[in-house]
Parts: C-alpha cells; sequence; structure tokens
C-alpha cells in the first residue's frame, strides 16, 4: 500500500494563480530575515564573552531549532509557489514531517528550559549560579532533544504506518499529520489518538511550565521598590509571552482540537508557527535587551 504511489500532491496555501508570485515574494523576504536574524544571533552569543550566560546558551539553541524547522518547510514551499510543482515524494514527505515534528517539539521544550532559567534568575538568585550551571544547562537542552526525538518517531511512524490508496492530495503547503492521516485507508482512530496523545503531554506540559514559571517572575516583578527596573522587567517578560503565545495558541489550535473541526483556517494557523514565528523569535528575545545592543556595538567597532 505504502508504495504503490511514489508521490504526494501538496495542495499549497491558496490555488489562486494571481497570488502565487506577491506570496512567494512575501514568504521568501520572510525567510530570508529567519535565516539571517538567528544566524546571527548564534554567531553573537560565539564570539561575545559577554553572552557567554545560561540566557543566550539556550536562545542560540533556540535559534538553531527555528533555522531547521523553518529550513524543512520554506524552500519547499518556496520552490512550489515559484515553478508550481507540487509534488513530493512518499519518501520526502516522511522525512519531511518527521524533521519538521521533532525541531518543533525541542523548540516547546527549549522555550520551556528558557522560562525556568529566567524564574531561577530572578525568584531565586542565590541559587541562580547552582541551577544554571554549564552540566545542568547541557542537560536541559540534551533532554529537549532526547523527548523531541523520541516523540517525532511516534508521530512519523503514526501518520506514515498505515496504508495509502487514491489519490494523494495533501490539502497543505506541508507534510503535516492531519491532512496526510485523511489519505490513510485503513482505520486511523488509533494513530489519530495517539498523535493527539503526545502532543496534548508535549504541548500542555511545557506550557504549564512556562506559565507557572512567568507567573512566578511576574509576582516576583510586581514586589520590586524600584519603578524602573520593574517596568523594564515587566515589558521584557510581556514580550516574551506575547511570542510564546503566538506559537503555543496556533500550535494547540492546530493540533488540540478534533479532527472533524479541521478545515481551511489550519493553512492559515500554520504559517504563523511555521514562518512568522522563527523570523520574531530572535528580534523579540534577544535584539530588546541591553546586553545583546552592547554586544552588537562592540563587535561594529571591532569590524
Amino acid at each position: 500500500g505504502n508504495h504503490t504511489q511514489p508521490k504526494f500532491i501538496l495542495l499549497g496555501i491558496i490555488d489562486t494563480p494571481w497570488a502565487q508570485a506577491p506570496l512567494f515574494g512575501l514568504f521568501l523576504l520572510i525567510y530570508i530575515v529567519t535565516l539571517a536574524g538567528n544566524v546571527g544571533l548564534m554567531v553573537l552569543v560565539w564570539v561575545a564573552p559577554s553572552l557567554h550566560t545560561p540566557m543566550y546558551f539556550f536562545l542560540a539553541h533556540l535559534s538553531l531549532a527555528d533555522i531547521c524547522y523553518s529550513t524543512v518547510i520554506s524552500p519547499k514551499m518556496l520552490t512550489d509557489l515559484l515553478f508550481g510543482d507540487k509534488t513530493i515524494s512518499w519518501a520526502g514527505c516522511m522525512t519531511q514531517f518527521h524533521l519538521f515534528a521533532l525541531f518543533v517539539t525541542a523548540e516547546c521544550h527549549l522555550l520551556a528550559a528558557m522560562a525556568y532559567d529566567r524564574h531561577m534568575a530572578i525568584c531565586h538568585p542565590l541559587l541562580y549560579v547552582t541551577a544554571a550551571s554549564p552540566r545542568a544547562c547541557w542537560q536541559l537542552v540534551a533532554w529537549s532533544y532526547l523527548v523531541a526525538s523520541l516523540s517525532a518517531l511516534v508521530y512519523t511512524s503514526c501518520t506514515f504506518g498505515g496504508s495509502f490508496c487514491g489519490p494523494r492530495r495533501v490539502d497543505h503547503f506541508f507534510c503535516d499529520a492531519g491532512p496526510v492521516l485523511r489519505l490513510v485507508c485503513s482505520d486511523t482512530r488509533g494513530s489519530e489518538a495517539a498523535v493527539f496523545a503526545l502532543a496534548t503531554a508535549n504541548g500542555l506540559g511545557t506550557g504549564a511550565v512556562i506559565l507557572l514559571s512567568y507567573g512566578r517572575i511576574l509576582h516576583t516583578i510586581l514586589g520590586m521598590h524600584s519603578v524602573p527596573g520593574r517596568a523594564r522587567a515587566f515589558h521584557t517578560c510581556a514580550s516574551h509571552l506575547v511570542s510564546v503565545s503566538v506559537f503555543y495558541g496556533t500550535l494547540f489550535f492546530m493540533y488540540l482540537q478534533p479532527a472533524s473541526r479541521h478545515g481551511s483556517r489550519d493553512k492559515v494557523a500554520s504559517v504563523f508557527y511555521t514562518v512568522v514565528s522563527p523570523m520574531l523569535n530572535p528580534f523579540i528575545y534577544s535584539l530588546r535587551n541591553r546586553e545583546v545592543k552592547t554586544a552588537l556595538g562592540k563587535c561594529r567597532r571591532r569590524m
């Protein structure tokens, strides 16, 4: 069953011919900004000694995850918009979904690790040196990728483990679990339940850590006596929460709703966490910080 038809057809974001060129230009610009912003942040963290801290260690890995899963999606989407050849092999479709699931899940756990790091730094500064040691930071990153790798294996096996028959027209701009499972001829209730349960565990588990951490941070900030320091810390946390809300809100909309409620709005929601969020993260999490601006200024003077 899996090899009777060797290719899938991605129907794309929109089938209107006149909209293909404007969308190509827009998404190409977003992808270039995503690569420039995230690669630039990683290089800056690497070369600037002042940024060799746990916070920027996690930010560098977050940028790596953004680059990886954006690259898994965007080049194929841009090629489809430019040339109109929307076919993808069965192996290519499975690989795209597997890598996407791996890096998106890793990003969820990295965001949780970053929230925990900020919680310890602001709420328990005396314990922060021990809690955020280099070994502890590497363990959190390794745990993020380990859980993501195991989760991606389950997602992929559940999504592509059935028998496909008939036209393989994926109603999406990339190979995602829901649109692919709708093409499976055999019973998919068990696979859908497994994907839903694991997505719920990853999403709600990491989301709870983030909400609890930032809740404690806001409680501590409100107790500060310095009004400028309180305003600055609150502004930073608010911008972080906006980014997290966009990322998790669209993920929850996509993966934590019944299959019968999926529709054309899924593509719009998917654009936010596959294309827009990787572009915004470097600016929201880093370029608004005084430490990053100072490090950028030093690098410019050296150059």
